[in-house]
């Protein structure tokens, strides 16, 4: 007589296609500027400035960057007669095939045909979706109450962890979007109107060593402004409007009385600020 036995099959989510993964989102604090983060994280500044929509290097205390493009998990569907040493194969030499077993939670090599596995190791683990019924044509498998019970609550803490990692996505994707700006208002110290112009460390007649030693060939985003020593001496911590933290580390021919000349990194960031007045702060 035909026996019907209903086994639980560690079947995957065939409705999905790719699961995206945040990269670490890194908060600005105080005399940070992109160059150095990029050196700190192995990056570029080039790469920062595309992968957070930045038009400048300009950049201000708790506003948050991403410091890595997304990655997207790629799985691979199980074709009649395929093993996991001919999947692994297909493969990088970093995929292996106890590390397909990992990242998708296999008890043994036995995989199903129509199975999806994850093949790089990125985004969720994956989470049993239907059951497959063996009639006793079929070898018999004999499973206890226990063991039902068990797999049962691994599913269900598999599809917790599925829907928590979702919701810490959306976190950081909507907390990447908000930018904090420090204002003057933060900063304590005195405060008064500038006349600020902007200049490059390649500019004409510059050697790109400021008047304090400071090399900006070395450093391009460094934020350094240019003073008149009598207004403002040299070594003084400042906080300009729109520009941010920075040093007075350089002096100008024509930088005399109330007026300063911020270092950008390019000339055309320094065209587009143009002439402008700003309050700057004198940081206590």
């Amino acid at each position: 007589m035909k026996k019907l036995v209903s086994v639980l099959i560690g079947l995957v989510i065939i409705g999905i296609a790719a699961t995206s993964v945040s990269a670490a989102d890194y908060e600005v604090q105080k005399g940070d500027s992109l160059w150095k983060i990029a050196n700190e994280n192995n990056t570029t500044v080039e790469i920062l400035m595309e992968i957070n929509g930045l038009k400048s290097s300009l950049i201000h205390p708790k506003q948050v960057l991403k410091l890595g493009v997304e990655t997207e998990a790629e799985f691979y569907i199980v074709q009649e007669g395929d093993t996991l040493t001919h999947i692994s194969n297909s493969y990088s030499d970093d995929v292996t095939v106890d590390k397909l077993r990992e990242w998708n939670n296999l008890p043994s090599d036995l995989i199903i045909t129509g199975q999806r596995l994850n093949v790089n190791g990125v985004g969720v683990e994956p989470t049993v979706s239907e059951e497959s019924e063996q009639t006793a044509d079929e070898p018999e498998v004999e499973t206890g109450t226990d063991a039902n019970e068990e797999n049962q609550e691994a599913v269900e803490a598999s599809q917790d962890s599925a829907e928590e990692s979702q919701e810490t996505v959306e976190e950081q994707v909507e907390s990447a979007n908000k930018v904090e700006e420090t204002t003057t208002g933060e900063v304590r110290g005195e405060t008064f109107a500038v006349e600020a112009t902007a200049y490059t460390a390649g500019c004409s007649g510059c050697s790109g060593v400021t008047a304090t030693g400071i090399n900006l060939n070395n450093d391009p985003y460094a934020k350094v402004i240019a003073v008149d020593p009598n207004v403002i001496p040299l070594g003084t911590q400042v906080y300009v409007e729109g520009y941010g933290y920075a040093v007075a580390g350089d002096t100008g021919g024509a930088i005399k009385g109330n007026k300063i000349d911020v270092h950008l990194p390019t000339k055309e960031e320094a065209y587009n600020w143009g002439r402008k007045t700003v309050n700057i702060t004198l940081i206590e």
